[in-house]
């Protein structure tokens, strides 16, 4: 062998051993998700509820929860979803307003439950993920509610044409202690 095929061999030989030193999680528990919350800049209420922690938080002045999806363990889960729902004043809101964010955003989707309008995002972490792209997730959320708020305050008949701010937000204050719909 030459040098370089040996330089190539151990550099790959070091990159597969730092990868099997990586603490990668295949399953969360409310702690760690907790603190992937704060990580990105949020406080958490943690709250038990027949004998399951259910974690509340908020960002931009509005609350939002994490449901748990797959568990592992008592404890543990694959997968969760980051929701927050929202108590539309006057009603429900056009279709309009749903498809055009579900047409110009990813990873976010919007739902309407009569007069709750809820934003979800789930966060997949079976099959290993590391604690940075927890919190990467988290700060992701976070953005998409910001963009979420933006689009239901800018949104209007004639901002949907003219692609400009036309009203002044259809969605009032989060609601409060209610479930949303998984």
């Amino acid at each position: 062998m030459n040098d370089t095929t040996t330089n190539i061999n151990q550099a790959t030989d070091t990159a597969a051993a730092t990868a099997q030193h990586l603490d990668l999680l295949d399953a969360v528990t409310p702690e760690q998700v907790s603190d992937a919350i704060k990580a990105a800049g949020a406080a958490v209420t943690t709250i038990e509820q027949n004998g399951v922690v259910r974690l509340h938080s908020a960002s931009h002045g509005v609350g939002f929860q994490v449901l748990w999806g797959n568990p592992v363990t008592t404890t543990q889960y694959t997968d969760f979803t980051l929701s927050c729902p929202l108590h539309v004043q006057g009603g429900t809101l056009p279709e309009a307003v749903l498809a055009s964010w579900h047409r110009t955003k990813r990873f976010a989707r919007v739902a309407q439950h009569g007069d709750l309008v809820v934003l979800e995002m789930d966060v997949v972490v079976a099959g290993g993920v590391s604690p940075a792209y927890l919190s990467f997730a988290m700060r992701l959320w976070m953005q998409m509610m910001g963009e979420f708020f933006l689009h239901l305050r800018n949104y209007g008949p004639a901002a949907e044409t003219r692609g400009d701010a036309a009203n002044g937000g259809a969605v009032g204050e989060a609601a409060r202690d209610v479930p949303a719909a998984a």
